[in-house]
């Protein structure tokens, strides 16, 4: 199946569309609570202590309600794609432990940290597990993403899969390949340069589609432009201007992600209609999903209308 076959958008495109909206949400808010964690590893010198503290209160209370996005992300993967669900949840089994183990232990150690005695030495070595816990764990997201975007986990036979040893079906796949990796450090650090010189060698259908065609162009223009923008709002002290230049820059690197492997859910071979459950499971899941937004989002406002209302992230006492 071509992708010019694909380009009438149908009920499973619009879960998909929704998928990709959570995702951007996740990176957004999820993203900078575990960027508050790499500063907070970073953190050193005479305001080190301070510095922390008003990381622990950026992030602080609601930073793991942002985990909905990614909660909602895996329902709607197992709801309305479930062959791709239980085939990913099989060949990236490893890594997705790894990653929930690190989300795990970021999560109680923040805790644990914030509660204990400030004197404690266990209090420290708690803090150090919460850095090291968020500079990990994006990374191996992104490890997931790039493995799947570069074709690494095909779905095959069962005959196929039980010809495969361990390490060649279960960590080859994103264990001994640059792309992967580079993919978890733009999830990181947001290099996509780097990326997309290390997808020009080893994933040049996804380098294809990032760099031809108008589209493409555009968006990475307007990347360039906002992270440009965010450099120059940092140098001149303009953190609101900041804020969303570099929100707009992950957002569309992650949206010209989604543009440049459509329509494909599994690449190369598998398509977002081809794994798609029954449409009255689609059309259930998408009346579900807008009920339930009616709850969230108003939740999420007055969540953070109660606690983040006239607070200053970084001001001039903290530069």
């Amino acid at each position: 199946m071509t992708a010019s076959t694909e380009l009438t958008w149908t009920l499973p495109h619009i879960v998909a569309g929704v998928m990709v909206l959570s995702l951007n949400a996740y990176v957004l808010l999820g993203g900078a609570d575990f960027g508050g964690g790499v500063w907070d590893f970073f953190a050193r010198g005479s305001k080190r202590d301070e510095q922390r503290a008003l990381i622990a209160e950026a992030i602080g209370p609601i930073w793991e309600a942002n985990h909905v996005w990614l909660i909602l992300v895996v329902v709607l993967l197992f709801s309305c794609f479930p062959k791709a669900f239980a085939h990913l949840a099989t060949e990236l089994h490893v890594p997705i432990t790894i990653m929930l183990v690190g989300v795990v232990l970021r999560g109680s150690a923040f805790t644990f940290r914030t509660y204990d005695s400030k004197q404690d030495d266990v209090q420290r070595r708690w803090g150090r597990v919460f850095s090291i816990a968020s500079l990990l764990t994006p990374i191996i997201q992104g490890v997931c993403l790039g493995t799947v975007a570069s074709g690494g986990v095909p779905m095959r036979t069962p005959q196929q899969a039980a010809a495969l040893t361990f390490v060649e079906r279960f960590v080859q796949p994103w264990f001994s390949s640059v792309f992967p990796w580079a993919v978890g450090m733009l999830t990181l650090l947001i290099t996509a340069a780097a990326t997309l010189a290390v997808a020009r060698v080893e994933n040049r259908m996804l380098f294809d589609g990032l760099t031809r065609g108008g589209t493409a162009m555009v968006m990475h223009a307007v990347t360039a432009l906002a992270a440009a923008t965010s450099l120059w709002a940092l140098a001149s002290r303009r953190f609101q201007i900041a804020r969303l230049a570099a929100a707009a820059q992950a957002s569309f690197i992650l949206w010209g992600w989604a543009w440049t492997q459509f329509p494909w859910l599994l690449p190369p071979d598998r398509t977002i209609t081809s794994l798609a459950a029954p449409r009255i499971t689609l059309q259930f899941i998408l009346g579900a999903l807008g009920a339930g937004t009616v709850i969230l989002l108003p939740s999420f406002v007055y969540l953070f209308r109660v606690f983040k209302r006239g607070e200053t992230v970084f001001d001039e006492g903290h530069a």
